[in-house]
């Protein structure tokens, strides 16, 4: 039988397009398929949400055919460590093509139709020039970068520390990206050859999201606004490895030399549900961004 394999199955959004395919009714009976470097470790976790294991490793074309063979549909995400797209992605999209993959659906991010300095410009034109059918879900500044990436400032230090001046930014929140996935990939056929910018209602500064950390966490967040040149050396006295660096310098710098991008209510339109806004995010993830010494009272007191 023919399935959905899902790539970059145990990141955020790989993980969150899961759990909500498992709720989906899907075309012909296709059952969804998570692609994992590590099968053995990873299959019991799938397995609760009724989801397949197979072997998928971006640096093994082997196993990337044999993954292919039996794909119907693919939830194509790029892990953010590769971005030499003609190594990585060039040979891929071809076994897609020769595994007659019928539809792809890639994680974009909003904007790159636009960039062509970043990878998933050129990703999006190969699998345009492959012929097969897709769509491209172009989501805007992920909400869940203050869990995994900025956390520690805000736990350790209270404040945000990016190079993002006064521009403003889409958010959204991975389980919507991945609300919005399981709905195209459980009926490709109505999104054929789209592109959908996922966004929620608010277009924020970091100064605005650090006003609203502070009011939901009970405590003062403040926003730090350094130079690249400060930025930099700070992340490097951090032991943060140096592509993470510029991808973050880019993801926060660049903004300030652009326009905003306009807000979209994809997300809506597709699952029937609004999207979360960044204080209910906050919110929803309050115990993870107590700062230290309130957790360690907080762990006293149980």
């Amino acid at each position: 039988m023919r399935y959905i394999l899902i790539t970059g199955a145990t990141g955020n959004v790989g993980w969150a397009t899961a759990q909500a395919l498992a709720t989906y009714t899907r075309p012909d009976g296709l059952r969804a398929v998570a692609g994992v470097r590590n099968p053995e470790r990873e299959t019991a976790k799938f397995r609760q949400l009724g989801v397949d294991v197979v072997a998928f490793d971006f640096a093994d074309i082997g196993s990337i055919e044999e993954a292919l063979r039996q794909c119907e549909v693919l939830l194509l995400v790029r892990p953010p460590a590769i971005s030499n797209v003609t190594k990585f992605f060039e040979p891929l999209i071809q076994r897609a093509i020769a595994c007659k993959v019928k539809h792809m659906v890639f994680l974009s991010v909003q904007g790159a139709e636009a960039s062509s300095v970043i990878p998933h410009h050129k990703i999006e034109k190969l699998i345009i020039e492959s012929g097969i059918s897709y769509t491209f879900l172009r989501p805007a500044y992920f909400m869940q970068n203050f869990t995994t990436s900025l956390r520690a400032d805000i736990v350790k230090r209270d404040r945000i520390f990016l190079p993002a001046g006064q521009a403003k930014f889409n958010l959204i929140d991975v389980d919507d990206i991945g609300r919005v996935a399981a709905v195209v990939l459980a009926q490709p056929a109505q999104h054929i050859n789209k592109a959908y910018d996922l966004t929620n209602g608010e277009q924020l500064t970091f100064s605005d999201m650090a006003s609203q950390l502070s009011a939901t966490l009970g405590r003062t967040i403040v926003f730090v606004s350094p130079n690249l040149v400060q930025f930099f050396w700070q992340k490097r006295r951090e032991k943060m490895p140096l592509p993470l660096i510029f991808v973050m310098m880019m993801l926060h710098f660049l903004p300030r030399l652009q326009k905003p991008l306009p807000l979209s209510h994809h997300v809506a339109h597709l699952t029937g549900q609004p999207p979360r806004s960044f204080t209910d995010f906050i919110t929803r993830n309050k115990p993870l961004l107590e700062n230290e010494t309130a957790s360690g009272q907080h762990q006293m007191a149980q």
